[in-house]
């Protein structure tokens, strides 16, 4: 028996870091003398300047689990290039059977995208953007899909140093 949690909730504020409980998943093992329940946690963590991670731990215990998907996400910092409010150009990713799609747009827009994908662009600071997600409803992937997408992103300056363009 499993039950799902998916409502995101914002957890709290250490240092400069934001993290939110973005999923958390309760397992049962029938054993001798009852059930036993076990707990998996997928943390974010961001300072809403461009840096966003993700840690998913799992423990026998809720805060165990979320104080151990915690400190992943900590180790597991990426840097989002942004331009402006928004990302520096489209960028599609497949990643198991998520695929998550992220298109620039113009100020004023906001975050158009899922539950899952919304919160790891907020972390990261992106004001506008529209984001849809293709593929899979499992937020693990989901999140790993749009962590990949942000990894492919890249600056105007990096692609004309890469092509040789210079100023």
């Amino acid at each position: 028996m499993a039950k799902n949690s998916e409502s995101p909730k914002k957890e709290k504020t250490e240092g400069e870091l934001a993290e939110k409980v973005l999923y958390i998943n309760r397992c049962s093992k029938v054993v001798k003398g009852g059930r036993k329940f076990s707990f998996s946690a997928l943390i974010l963590v961001g300072d809403g300047k461009g840096r966003v991670g993700y840690g998913f731990a799992k423990a026998n215990e809720l805060t165990d689990a979320i104080r151990k998907g915690g400190e992943a996400a900590r180790k597991n910092l990426i840097h989002c290039p942004l331009e402006g409010t928004t990302i520096p150009h489209e960028v599609i990713v497949n990643w198991d059977g998520a695929s998550v799609l992220l298109k620039p747009a113009p100020a004023g827009t906001g975050v158009i995208a899922g539950s899952k994908v919304r919160a790891v662009l907020e972390l990261a600071g992106v004001k506008d953007v529209m984001a849809k997600n293709l593929g899979a409803s499992n937020p693990i992937n989901q999140v790993k899909a749009t962590f990949a997408a942000i990894a492919k992103l890249s600056t105007r300056e990096e692609i004309k140093q890469k092509r040789g363009i210079g100023s």
